[in-house]
């Protein structure tokens, strides 16, 4: 069955680009008399808020949507992603970085390969890896490019759907493009390329619908769908929404929230028609 989900971060409240993502979704799993999955991403747990969280309840309902429950929070599910980590890191798939952001950065600008690609590194020898860590150093899990090729035989037959452009066109995945991604941190647990691909898979979502800005995201999200044994939705990254000044909603730049609409009195139906939705 086709299932699609909208799945905000409570780092914040919702605005028009949050209304329009959802309604998005929404509008594909209504139309294909579908499924549509509310998911509250919060594993960042230096950023995520319960008053946020509340917040999108609320928003949500007002605009008129409806969404399965029990919703699951990933906070609630933290052992799922140390799993699949641990899946990982026994395939060795994984290895420890103690760089520092600055040193990567640094890396990154001396590498002769070419600027679209991000960090890559390599495991160091044990008896400095067991120093570093007898001295407490902070280090992050990195997926292994390297290793990962290796295990698959390359990445040439890592394909997705893509729909965004309003007919179905097959992606080459390149996840290449993304480097060594970190999966996951002391500070924020498990990354979000890794509890997302988990989450969809185990919440049965055929068809992910979110932003173009995140289309660079399933490049990686692909190759890890292909190392755990995970099904591959089909992907539908729609346009920005953008202001007046050409600039697109965020929470960061203190976008007009939905509360502050509801506040000055628009309604959802003047809402959800200014954002294509009659």
């Amino acid at each position: 069955m086709f299932a699609t989900r909208f799945a905000p971060s409570p780092t914040g409240y919702l605005h028009r680009g949050h209304a329009f993502s959802a309604l998005t979704a929404y509008a594909a799993a209504r139309a294909a008399d579908g499924r549509f999955v509310l998911r509250i991403e919060d594993i960042d747990v230096t950023r995520c808020r319960p008053e946020y969280e509340a917040a999108i309840y609320e928003d949500l309902a007002w605009l008129g949507l409806s969404w399965e429950t029990p919703v699951r929070r990933q906070s609630e599910h933290l052992a799922d992603y140390q799993a699949a980590l641990g899946r990982l890191e026994a395939d060795g798939l994984l290895y420890r970085c103690f760089r520092t952001r600055k040193e990567v950065a640094e890396e990154i600008a001396r590498a002769p390969h070419s600027a679209m690609e991000a960090f890559r590194g390599a495991p160091l020898p044990p008896e400095e890896e067991a120093r570093r860590l007898a001295a407490g150093e902070p280090f992050a899990w990195r997926l292994s490019l390297a290793a990962a090729e290796a295990r698959l035989g390359g990445f040439s037959g890592l394909t997705f759907v893509e729909e965004g452009s309003g007919e179905a066109r097959l992606v080459q995945a390149r996840p290449e493009l993304g480097g060594d991604v970190v999966l996951a941190r002391k500070d924020v647990g498990v990354a979000y390329h890794l509890a997302v691909v988990l989450d969809d898979a185990l919440q049965g979502i055929t068809h992910v619908v979110r932003g173009e800005d995140l289309a660079e995201a399933t490049h990686v999200q692909r190759l890890l769908q292909a190392l755990l044994g995970l099904p591959t939705p089909t992907y539908h990254h729609h346009r920005l929404l953008t202001g007046p000044d050409g600039r697109r909603f965020a929470k960061r730049d203190r976008s007009e929230t939905l509360r502050e609409l509801r506040a000055r009195g628009v309604s959802p139906e003047t809402l959800r028609r200014q954002l294509g939705f009659d």
